[in-house]
């Protein structure tokens, strides 16, 4: 699924995160969706996220399962 499109993220989902301190080294944070803060439908740097840790980053991956 494409982390850019705000229809494919949703509250509960297990994502990966770049915050942005990371985003030079592109290190990302594991964790699960507590809400959207992204507005728009589409962000060409994926959609940011606050996870349940309290962590704001934006969306890099969504993991199949």
């Amino acid at each position: 699924m494409d982390p850019k499109q705000r229809n494919n993220i949703h509250t509960g989902l297990r994502v990966f995160v770049v915050q942005k301190q990371d985003q030079r080294t592109g290190k990302e944070t594991e964790g699960v969706v507590a809400s959207i803060l992204t507005k728009s439908s589409y962000h060409p740097h994926g959609i940011k996220v606050r996870l349940e840790s309290g962590i704001v980053g934006r969306v890099s991956l969504i993991p199949s399962e």
